[in-house]
């Protein structure tokens, strides 16, 4: 078969690239979920933006430069989309732990327990108070149930069933981060009415829209904190980007989250890739008995927006963590490699000192007890 010139895959993977959003806001639209696309800033929260240090000539700038697709990444992704074997999707179902409400009838016994919920979506417990970060229950991370990447599982908890909570966080306003469906039923429900919403600068125009009252929005920059009981929750750097919609990249903040109890510290990467700022944060908020950090949907083409599962480990130690917990994998097909891949590499590169822990989806865990990894994700490879 002959292949195209680079300068005509390009153009190719932009025409497909412009039906598939054309399609998206299409599907968004007849189905009546246009909102899903939040909203954007205005008065006095955009002002905010405007004063912040990382936004300069109408976006948000990352702490070091950024390119979003590498020199010649473009045909280069068109080629792996149309041409890649790699196995993306799991050949048979994922082995999840199912949860009620009841499973967090007692606190944890060491004061700190996480539970993976598939992606990046967890639930911590920590110091009394109680976290749900990057909230995402829906089927397809887009912003329509029609088109878009679907959920290799379902999730573990049924939304309903979540426990009362301190506060919700966001790390950005992707689909896969920020889920306007969970947003809605947290907004009104009378059970969760005392609980916050914490997110990067910007992002609560999404929420208000949503049905967020403005007085439960914390929204940070980049080094601001906010008290939730017991615990300091402070927005820290992360490189990436943002938007929901055609014309909207880079208008809300991104963030990694810190969070200090008088007990026990956690971390949560977002979404991210490499930068120096790690050994920053580590010094300024750690050493940080857990962190959460992704390892998955890395590619060649886009090496500065996503760190790899080595780059995980090596940011691990930045941050001075002692229990590394993979997210942001095994749930949506969202690159070019094995859905199971980065599983093997973070554990391959674990292997000079570093403490891990993969869970199952649904599956608790409390650092101060956690066992050694079970390599789960071979047994669905091998049905």
């Amino acid at each position: 078969m002959k292949l195209l010139p680079k300068s005509r895959l390009g153009r190719v993977f932009l025409a497909i690239l412009a039906v598939l959003l054309v399609t998206i806001v299409v599907l968004v639209g007849s189905t009546g979920w246009l909102d899903a696309l939040g909203a954007a800033p205005k008065g006095e929260r955009l002002a905010r933006i405007q004063r912040s240090p990382n936004y300069r000539d109408g976006a948000f700038r990352n702490p070091d430069t950024t390119s979003m697709v590498s020199s010649g990444g473009t045909g280069k992704m068109l080629r792996q989309w149309l041409r890649g074997r790699e196995q993306r999707v799991p050949p048979g179902p994922l082995p999840i732990v199912k949860l009620t409400r009841a499973d967090f009838a007692q606190s944890p016994a060491s004061g700190l327990r996480v539970t993976w919920l598939g992606h990046s979506t967890v639930l911590v417990e920590i110091d009394g108070a109680r976290l749900l970060m990057d909230p995402v229950w829906a089927r397809r991370a887009s912003p329509s149930s029609l088109i878009g990447p679907r959920r290799f599982h379902e999730p573990p908890l049924a939304l309903e069933d979540l426990p009362p909570l301190d506060a919700i966080l966001a790390s950005h306003d992707h689909y896969d981060h920020l889920d306007r469906g969970v947003v809605r039923m947290l907004a009104r429900s009378r059970e969760q009415s005392h609980a916050r919403f914490i997110v990067p600068l910007g992002v609560g125009a999404h929420l208000e829209r949503w049905g967020v009252s403005a007085d439960r929005i914390a929204e940070l920059d980049w080094g601001e904190s906010s008290t939730v009981g017991p615990l300091t929750i402070t927005a820290t750097p992360a490189r990436h980007f943002s938007g929901r919609g055609l014309a909207d990249r880079n208008h809300t903040l991104w963030a990694s989250w810190s969070v200090a109890g008088p007990k026990h510290r956690v971390f949560h990467s977002g979404d991210t890739g490499p930068f120096a700022g790690f050994a920053d944060i580590g010094a300024a908020h750690g050493p940080f008995d857990l962190t959460l950090i992704k390892i998955g949907a890395y590619g060649e083409t886009w090496p500065d927006i996503h760190l790899t599962p080595e780059q995980a480990v090596d940011a691990h130690a930045k941050l001075r963590g002692k229990l590394l917990l993979p997210i942001h994998w095994g749930t949506f097909n969202l690159a070019f490699h094995a859905w199971d891949e980065p599983a093997e590499r973070v554990l391959a590169a674990a292997v000079s000192g570093t403490r891990l822990i993969v869970p199952k989806p649904g599956e608790s865990v409390e650092p101060a007890t956690a066992r050694a990894v079970e390599p789960w994700w071979r047994e669905v490879r091998s049905k």
